[in-house]
Parts: structure tokens; C-alpha cells; sequence
């Protein structure tokens, strides 16, 4: 509401006046007209307005606070603009609510929102003068003090005065002056506030707008704020569904939250139900009849308690925080408050295909994983030696350690003891997401780190827009986002920024290279590059084809021969914002770099070399619906249409080239859309991370598989390269994209014929290849072929179920 305008607000006080004051007396005849509406206990008109007269002075001295005696009160512009606390919505790109921020989970609605069941409850129970009185119900007040009196003591606060108490916490927010530290007067002090404000939020607004800013601001318990929530949360309804049974336990929960809950308390909650449904007989809202069948009737709840941190894509949602949190503080904006409706690019449905994609690749890779590393702790160093101190190290890093630390004064036996006490435990699991063991916190660190984990994230090349973010297995168990917050070596997907410098520097796909040993450097710096495959060729080969086989030493050949600076150049151009160590090494991906830094870099490049940094939201309205941030990046171009088109021909490579790593994506569904794909994998040194990045015209995806610690990892490629880990995850997400007609969008052919004149020859035949290298026995096995083996200490028989537990620390820190 605005009362900027002096001459409307001064109008609302003489209405007020002319309602509640004025027409209470003839001037003309000194006769009270409506005289019902005094006190009873007048004795005359003269002692009645000496009375008024003394009692609004002393209201406005404690509302001036005269000479500091009372403490300030809310102010006539802070009650014109009242504090609000509204959760903020987060909406994906399809529509659908997908998260939120919130201290107080609350949504507004206007009272035509709310049923008269609700309305006529409340009024009925909390205040039943609501519309004789102007704040301040003085019969109750009289009535209250004599119950008082008589040990009988009740509230009298009006609708109003617990709307002021709610909204501005004149008992804790608003000093109390030289007069409140006096223990009788603290009371009365903080009571006349409570009234000036009522009377002001009665001279500003109408009876229907207090009723809807009190039902908009009322706790319900639970981090219920609101009738909105209070009705999701109670019922899973909406507030204009609320029936009268469901009214009075909402209504009944207003005189303790926690008392009268009906999830907590369900005995104590019915029968308060029951009183409140009583008085809506006595106030003549219901007959005694149908108040009777109603309190026959149970409490059906659908109870269900929404968490800051609940709906999907958690991992994105994390991320965004960081970026709304700096955006608010930059333009005066709290997200947890201010009821603002973020508007992201996750496509829910995206999101949904993306997560079980990884869902359905991760838990075949962990039964790999468990079978080969069956009876073994797969902790190890480089000439595969057991790393004994991994696990300790970890555990002095987890909460429990520092716990006991603290609590024993650092004596190691005694932390070794509770540390290695077993007691009930719950720990992920991929069938229902955690199961509970009987296990001590070593043994639990032990079971969490023979996980393998996953970072996956899709975006549109054209507008940069995130479609969908997977940042790991499990976020209830692991926190640390592997899309953007880690940062791993990427392997041989890097080659597309060595091929990339190759292009700026006047190559093309069709000049040729030999794969043959050589050195680069000399003495202590030499390095010697190798092929996966130990071996070499010595076939004089095409870039694509080197490009499509991942030949390492034909890479580190053009690496050198145009320089490494050159390679770093051609990568942040791209989109990669991680330092890069300017070494020979890093022409095979030795500098970390994050999964979607590389994603975004491939989409420069699918996007004929025009670069946006990813696009998280596309705008941001406040609570009122006006848009106070919209999405105006615009794309830039890093490199010619003729290099991105070159690059591009070298990443479809990957799939038409015999030999191509990418070419197990063949062996999905994926060739019937009418659709064309590229791509690159990458594989560090000793299978530690496992990398692809796929590209259509439309839609570029990329995984990441590895463990938490670089020590943990497979020992051959036939289990850890990313065509067997990482590539399937981009492969079934496409799957499903395709195969939906929702998403026939996506469906695109690379142009057959370049837009512009290329210069470079890229239509090159080239019959020398390196290797195919056969599918692994174990992509032919069911996943229920390859079972746990039992990597807990102790017996299974021994472990417990139990109902409910705390999730244990994942056991890593991040």
C-alpha cells in the first residue's frame, strides 16, 4: 500500500474519526447517538470524554515516546509498509516449482483465496467483535480483566493486535525506555503499544486487508508461515479448500504451536479442535448439529514438513545460491525474504532424464567397481601400494573426530575407542537411496569412500542455457558439486584446445602428423608422451584422425610444434577459466579444470566460436511481479566461423572415423532422430577420472566419473576409461531427450555445406588407422550378474536395521 500521498492518509484518519469518535456524539443536542458502542461503566458523556480524552493522551505520549520513557514504536511509515518475510520461488525453464529460499517458508494470498471456513473460525475463535471495534476491544479487555481477577485468566488481544505482535515484535524488536525496566509498567508499556500500532493498522487498511495480512503472517508451527503453507503442510491442500474440521485444527494451533500440533500432540490437537468447533455453534456459524457429527470426525492429516533444501536439482540449486546471494547484496535484495520468482533454465523433464541416466550408469559402475576391487581397499598409490594413512587422514578431517577431539582433550586412545565403536549407522545405498548399519565411524569412512562419483550437466550451445545439472550421486551424502565446484584433470578432452591452437595457427583437419616416439624438453624436464595403448604406429595420419583416436603423442606434437602458451590462449578464448600450467603436459590435460568449464568451452565451439559464459536465469520478478533482473548477455565472438567449423568437423570425427572413441554412442539409440553427435573422451593417468563431452547442433552434455581421492580408481581401461564410465551417462540422457516429441527441438543435423567460404581443405580420406579396441565383457553383463561383494567389517548378520537415524558425514572433506 502507498501512503506517500499526505492528503489520502490524513483523509483515512478523519474517516477513521468520523466512524469511531465523531458519531458517537450530536454536537447539536450533547446526546450520545450510538451510545451501545461506549464502555458500560460511563457514568455520563462529560466522564466518558474526560476518560477518552486522558486515554488517547496517554497513547500518544508512549507513542512519541515522551522524553525517552517508553521506547519507540512502530511508526506510521513502517505500518504503511509493513516487514514481510515471503519465501522466493525458484521456476524452471517448463513452469515448474523446483525449489525455494526461505527463513519463514511463506506465500501470500488474498482472502478471496481462503475459504469462509477459515474466516469465519478464526473470527469466531480469536476475535468475535472483529467488526465492532477499531483495535481495541474494550469489552473484552473489561471482560478479560475480570476473569483476571477471579483466577480465570484469558487473552484479549483483538486480530489486530496479533497481527501488530506478529508483524512487528513490539516484545522483543522495540526498545522499552527509562519506564520498561520497571517489572509492572513493562507490561502496560509494552500492551499500549500493541494498541497505538492496532490502531494505526486500522486507520490504514480495511477489515478485510488485516484479516488477509494476519492470515499471511500467522505461524502455524512446523516452519508453517501463513495459511498457504499451513494448509500444504497440515493437509496438502490449498487455503480456499479448507473445510471446517481442518479450520479448527489450524485455527486451534494459534494458541500453541507446538502444544496443540497435530502431528506432535494428535490427542491434545482434537480436543482443542473440538473447543474451537464449539464456539462456531455459540457464535451462531454452525448449528450445534452439525458441530456434533463434526467432532465425531478424526484428524486426517497429510502432513509433510518442506525443507529449504528439498526439490530437484540440488546441486544447481546450491550453485545458483551463491550467484542470487552476491546479485541481492549488489541490488538490495534478500532471496530468503523477499518472495522473489527466479526464473532458471532447468528443464524439470531435462533434469529428470538427466538424473536417471546417471542413476542407471553409477550403479553399474559401482558393481564393476566392488567386483574389482572384491576383498581389496582400493586406496592406492601410483605402483598400486596401499595407502594406509588415507583413511585416518580422512577421519581426522570429519566432524565425529572433532568431537571427540574436543571432548577428550585430544587423548588419542580415548578417540580411537569411540571412533571405533560400533553403534547404528545409516550410509548411502543405491537401492532406496541409504540403508542403516551396525558400524563404527572408521568402518563407515571405510564403506563411503569405495564409492565412485559423477558430475553430468547439459546445456544449449546457441544460448548457453544449463538444462540440466547433476553434481553427484547422492546430495543427502555428498555436498561437494562435481559440475562446477570441483576440478579435476580432464584428460584427452582437453586435445580440443590443442586442435583449436593447431586451427588459429593455419591447420587444418587434413594436414598430416606421424604417431612415432619423441621427446620433448631436455635432461630432467625430457618427457616422453605415450599412447594408451603403449605402442605406436609410426601411420602418417590426418589431424581428424589423430583427433578422433585420441593419438597422445600427435597432440603433444602440435602442442609443441605451435606452442603451449598458444594451447592456454586457445583454451580460456574457449570458455576454460582455471589456471593452466603452461608445461608440455598439459597438451594431454594435466591442469584441472571443472566439468562445466568444459562444457561451456565445447559449446564455444558447436556455437561457431561465439562465447557466453553459462546462463543459470533468465529473470528474476519481485514479489509484486514486476521484473527486476532479465538475463542481457550477449554472446561474443573468440574465434572465426571458419576454426569453430573446422573444430567441429574434428568432433564429428570422434563418431565417423574407424577408430573414434566416440563411436561406442553407435551402440545406443540414438541414430534414428535425425540427429548428428561429435565428441571427445578423456582418461587421466590411471583411470582416476573419466571424461566425455557430447555435442549435437542443439545440445551439448558432459560427464565426469571418478572417486572422491585420486588414489581411488580402476586398474585397467577396460573397466575406467570413459567409454566404458563417463560416455554411457551422455549416451542414455540423449536417449531419452530424443526419443521425446516434447523435445523434436533438439533433433539437428550439423549443416552439410559451411555458411561461409572455407579456405582449408577438411573433406580428407585417410586409410591408415591405429586400433579398434573391443567392447568390454563387462558391458555385456546384466547389471544383477555383478553382485556387492561384502567390503563391511564384521558379520552381516550382525548389522541392524533401525527406523531412523542421522546420515553420517560422507567421510570426505570437501
Amino acid at each position: 500500500m502507498d501512503f506517500s500521498n499526505i492528503q489520502s492518509y490524513f483523509k483515512k484518519v478523519l474517516d477513521f474519526l468520523k466512524k469511531y469518535l465523531f458519531l458517537f456524539i450530536d454536537w447539536r443536542e450533547r446526546r450520545v447517538i450510538r451510545f451501545h458502542a461506549l464502555p458500560k461503566w460511563r457514568k455520563g458523556v462529560n466522564s466518558f470524554l474526560t476518560i477518552l480524552g486522558i486515554f488517547i493522551f496517554y497513547l500518544l505520549l508512549v507513542d512519541f515516546n515522551f522524553l525517552w520513557l517508553f521506547g519507540k514504536s512502530p511508526s506510521i511509515s513502517a505500518i504503511a509498509n509493513p516487514p514481510q518475510s515471503l519465501s522466493s520461488e525458484i521456476i524452471s525453464a517448463d513452469g515448474k516449482l523446483i525449489g525455494k529460499y526461505f527463513t519463514e517458508n511463506r506465500k501470500e494470498v488474498t482472502l478471496e483465496e481462503v475459504s469462509p471456513a477459515m474466516v469465519n473460525t478464526l473470527i469466531s475463535t480469536e476475535d468475535r467483535r472483529y467488526y465492532k471495534h477499531f483495535g481495541i476491544d474494550f469489552r473484552g479487555l473489561v471482560s478479560a480483566t475480570k476473569d483476571m481477577l477471579t483466577g480465570k485468566p484469558r487473552g484479549a488481544s483483538t486480530i489486530t493486535q496479533q497481527l501488530v505482535k506478529n508483524m512487528f515484535k513490539t516484545r522483543s524488536q522495540y526498545s522499552r525506555g527509562v519506564l520498561g525496566a520497571t517489572p509492572g509498567l513493562r507490561l502496560l508499556i509494552e500492551k499500549t503499544k500493541e494498541w497505538t500500532a492496532a490502531i494505526k493498522l486500522e486507520i490504514l487498511y480495511s477489515k478485510k486487508e488485516i484479516l488477509e495480512m494476519y492470515l499471511n503472517t500467522v505461524s502455524f508451527g512446523s516452519n508453517a508461515y501463513g495459511i498457504h503453507t499451513a494448509s500444504r503442510t497440515y493437509f496438502d491442500t490449498t487455503p480456499d479448500k479448507l473445510n471446517y474440521e481442518q479450520s479448527a485444527v489450524l485455527v486451534g494451533l494459534l494458541k500453541a504451536i507446538t502444544a496443540y500440533n497435530p502431528y506432535l500432540n494428535p490427542d491434545r490437537s482434537k480436543g482443542r479442535r473440538d473447543v474451537v468447533l464449539q464456539q462456531l455453534a455459540t457464535n451462531k456459524y454452525l448449528t450445534q448439529q452439525v458441530v456434533d457429527s463434526l467432532k465425531n470426525l478424526p484428524i486426517t492429516l497429510n502432513y509433510r514438513v518442506e525443507k529449504p533444501n528439498e526439490g530437484i536439482a540440488p546441486y544447481f540449486r546450491s550453485h545458483l545460491t551463491k550467484f542470487l546471494e552476491r546479485w541481492g547484496e549488489t541490488n538490495g535484495y534478500d532471496i530468503y525474504a523477499d518472495g522473489l520468482k527466479i526464473h532458471v533454465t532447468i528443464d524439470s523433464r531435462l533434469q529428470k532424464y538427466a538424473e536417471e541416466a546417471v542413476q542407471r550408469q553409477m550403479r553399474q559402475v559401482q558393481r564393476n567397481f566392488f567386483a574389482h576391487w572384491s576383498g581389496q581397499n582400493p586406496w592406492r598409490d601410483e605402483n598400486g601400494k596401499e595407502l594406509t594413512n588415507l583413511i585416518p587422514s580422512i577421519a581426522k578431517r570429519s566432524k565425529m573426530y572433532k568431537s571427540l577431539s574436543a571432548k577428550y582433550h585430544g587423548n588419542k586412545d580415548s578417540i580411537d575407542k569411540y571412533m571405533n565403536m560400533p553403534k547404528q549407522i545409516r550410509v548411502f545405498d543405491y537401492d532406496g537411496g541409504s540403508k542403516e548399519f551396525t558400524m563404527s565411524s572408521m568402518d563407515s569412512i571405510r564403506y563411503m569412500n569405495h564409492f565412485m562419483h559423477c558430475g553430468f550437466v547439459a546445456m544449449e550451445p546457441d544460448t548457453k542455457h544449463v538444462k540440466a545439472w547433476v553434481g553427484d550421486i547422492n546430495y543427502d551424502y555428498w555436498h561437494f558439486d562435481k559440475v562446477a565446484q570441483s576440478k579435476r584433470q580432464p584428460g584427452s578432452t582437453f586435445k580440443l584446445f590443442v586442435y583449436a591452437a593447431g586451427m588459429l595457427a593455419g591447420k587444418s583437419p587434413c594436414d598430416r602428423m606421424t604417431d612415432e616416439p619423441f621427446t620433448w624438453g631436455k635432461g630432467r624436464y625430457a618427457w616422453s608422451p605415450q599412447n594408451a595403448s603403449r605402442s605406436f604406429s609410426y601411420a602418417n595420419m590426418t589431424l581428424k584422425r589423430a583427433f578422433a583416436q585420441s593419438v597422445n603423442t600427435i597432440a603433444a606434437q602440435l602442442a609443441k610444434e605451435v606452442g603451449v602458451s598458444k594451447v592456454v590462449n586457445a583454451a580460456h578464448l574457449l570458455g576454460i577459466k582455471s589456471k593452466l600450467d603452461s608445461v608440455p603436459t598439459l597438451s594431454l590435460g594435466a591442469s584441472d579444470v571443472s566439468l562445466l568449464e568444459m562444457v561451456n568451452a565445447y559449446s564455444t565451439v558447436t556455437a561457431e566460436g561465439m562465447y557466453m559464459p553459462p546462463v543459470l536465469v533468465t529473470k528474476i520478478e519481485d514479489k509484486d511481479g514486476y521484473v527486476i533482473y532479465e538475463e542481457r548477455v550477449k554472446p561474443k565472438r573468440v574465434i572465426s566461423y571458419e576454426n569453430a567449423f573446422l573444430l567441429t568437423e574434428l568432433l564429428k570425427g570422434g563418431i565417423t572415423e574407424p577408430g573414434g572413441t566416440s563411436r561406442a554412442l553407435w551402440n545406443y539409440d540414438l541414430m534414428r532422430f535425425d540427429t548428428e553427435f561429435g565428441g571427445k573422451t578423456g582418461t587421466s593417468s590411471n583411470y582416476s577420472d573419466a571424461w566425455y563431452v557430447g555435442v549435437t547442433p542443439k545440445l551439448v552434455g558432459g560427464a565426469w566419473v571418478g572417486a572422491e581421492h585420486r588414489s581411488i580408481h580402476f586398474r585397467s581401461g577396460s573397466l575406467g576409461q570413459a567409454t566404458r564410465t563417463a560416455l554411457p551417462i551422455f549416451a542414455r540422457f540423449m536417449e531419452k531427450v530424443l526419443a521425446d516429441k516434447d523435445f523434436a527441438h533438439y533433433r539437428a543435423k550439423f549443416p552439410s555445406e559451411p555458411k561461409e567460404l572455407i579456405g582449408r581443405d577438411y573433406k580428407c580420406v585417410d586409410n591408415d588407422t591405429i586400433y579398434e579396441e573391443p567392447d568390454s565383457i563387462f558391458e555385456r553383463i546384466p547389471i544383477e550378474a555383478l553382485p556387492i561383494p561384502d567390503i563391511l567389517l564384521g558379520n552381516p548378520e550382525e548389522r541392524t536395521l533401525i527406523k531412523e537415524t542421522e546420515p553420517v558425514s560422507n567421510g570426505i572433506v570437501e
